[in-house]
């Protein structure tokens, strides 16, 4: 028996076993239990309760199943919370670029990676999304974790800004089948329009590297491991997302705050 299943089973016993002591009275019609330091009772109890166990399996599961659902509510109550008191950070960064309509009723906040084939499958989604609902507000955190290549496109990305061709670059960068190195990061910004002299000076600016480090920060914070990584409203949806389920999402922060 592994060490976590006799860890489970011995608190599940115990749970069982003061449950026990405390019917003790009323099934034994008997105005006190037995000594409950009694060495030789507890030992009986505790046979009773582990022969349960064994004829009961099912027990064991039940009990592992209940904890996980306790402790997966507990964390997203958590990051609840914490969004609530990340606001600014997550909505407001300057330095984040953003797209859709900038005065949008919902936010929606990505947490990406230029390398990730599931940022890249729902790359198109997220576009459609926008086209689909003009009060939606696009809020895109560079959180590359990928290596060296996802870093250098994360750079470039937001390097762009300053020539008013995020959007452009970034929907190519995420449309490419092509590996993402940095000769073709650099010619897709050609490609896209791009000074790609001044786009490399602006990549060396501190901001850009600050930018990445509190976006991966915040990501710690939240619990986001991997990519893609949504948060609409107050909730943290990791995946990619279909239009469906986004729309949805959206749809429920708006009934909430109407």
């Amino acid at each position: 028996m592994s060490f976590r299943v006799m860890s489970i089973r011995t608190k599940t016993c115990g749970l069982v076993l003061s449950g026990v002591l405390g019917l003790l009275p009323v099934l034994t019609n008997a105005e006190s239990p037995p000594a409950q330091s009694d060495p030789a009772f507890q030992q009986a109890v505790e046979q009773v309760v582990e022969q349960y166990i064994r004829a009961h399996p099912e027990v064991i599961e039940q009990t592992l199943q209940a904890l996980q659902a306790k402790r997966e509510a507990e964390e997203r109550e958590r990051v609840r919370n914490l969004i609530a008191t990340k606001q600014a950070e997550l909505l407001n960064d300057p330095n984040s670029p953003v797209s859709g309509n900038l005065k949008g009723d919902v936010t929606v906040v990505e947490f990406f990676d230029y390398r990730c084939g599931y940022c890249k499958r729902v790359a198109g989604t997220v576009t459609q999304l926008q086209h689909d609902d003009p009060n939606v507000r696009v809020v895109y955190k560079d959180y590359p974790i990928l290596g060296e290549a996802s870093v250098f496109a994360a750079r470039a990305a937001l390097a762009s800004k300053a020539q008013g061709k995020h959007v452009v670059f970034h929907e190519a960068l995420l449309a490419t089948e092509e590996e993402l190195t940095q000769e073709t990061i650099l010619a897709m910004a050609t490609a896209v329009g791009l000074d790609t002299e001044k786009l490399r000076r602006d990549m060396e600016s501190p901001s850009i590297q600050t930018t990445i480090e509190r976006n991966r920060a915040l990501a710690r914070e939240l619990g986001i491991n991997g990519t893609p990584g949504f948060i609409i409203g107050t909730e943290l949806v990791p995946g990619a997302l279909d239009l469906k389920d986004l729309k949805n999402l959206i749809k429920q922060v708006r009934q909430k705050n109407s």
